[in-house]
């Protein structure tokens, strides 16, 4: 019976609400030893059902962290390379002040 009722939306609503106090106590008391929370990621997924806008955001999210960061794209100029082919790094360190 319990299933059926975290089926339906309010049935899941209350379930991620279970979920983010649980999160909570085990955070403030020191039991949860992550960085994220998880009650974080239902809630996301809830609110991008309802709003293309969110859908919008998760989906280029996820393909923000599939591109590749290149050297040319708006990093520091004299960074360190490496040259993979060629066999060589060049190390470049910061003056110090």
């Amino acid at each position: 019976m319990e299933l059926i009722v975290f089926m339906t939306l309010p049935g899941l609503v209350i379930a991620l609400l279970v979920v983010a106090f649980a999160d909570q106590i085990m955070r403030a008391t020191g039991l949860g030893k992550r960085r994220g929370q998880v009650s974080a990621t239902g809630f996301e997924q809830l609110h991008a059902t309802f709003s293309q806008g969110k859908q919008n955001e998760l989906k280029e999210r996820q393909s923000a962290l599939v591109l590749r960061d290149d050297e040319e794209d708006g990093a520091p100029p004299h960074h360190s390379t490496v040259d993979l082919d060629g066999g060589r790094a060049v190390v470049r360190l910061p003056k110090a002040p």
